[in-house]
């Protein structure tokens, strides 16, 4: 029998997918409990909501799909995605002021806004 299949290495993992499986059900009492808390402020709600999203969407990832013994293949992922995503808003900020050759459309000039577009 392999070592990673002994009584005491499964005994190992349930006690941590138990604690895991705990840690989620307090998190989703906390959503639901969110949704009885009323803040002052709507990005005080959000960014509340936002964390208890997180930090149960990495238990799922870390623990139920493994991918807490995959840190290289998921460091490596993030930097080509980190990479792309400043080579993208590099071209984004440096195109912003392109426009057609021979026109009159200065980044500068603004737009009169009417409220019925009808009505002219």
């Amino acid at each position: 029998m392999s070592d990673s299949h002994s009584f005491d290495s499964i005994k190992k993992h349930r006690k941590i997918y138990v604690a895991v499986f705990l840690a989620l059900l307090v998190g989703t009492a906390l959503t639901v409990g969110m949704y009885y808390v009323h803040f002052s402020q709507l990005w005080k709600t959000i960014t509340i909501a936002l964390i208890i999203a997180t930090v149960k969407a990495s238990l799922v990832a870390a623990f139920f799909m493994h991918l807490s013994n995959e840190r290289r293949a998921i460091y490596s992922t993030l930097l080509v995605t980190a990479f792309f995503l400043a080579a993208m808003m590099y071209l984004f900020i440096h195109a912003r002021t392109d426009v057609p050759l021979n026109t009159e459309f200065p980044a500068t000039k603004e737009v009169p806004y009417t409220r019925n577009p009808a009505a002219k």
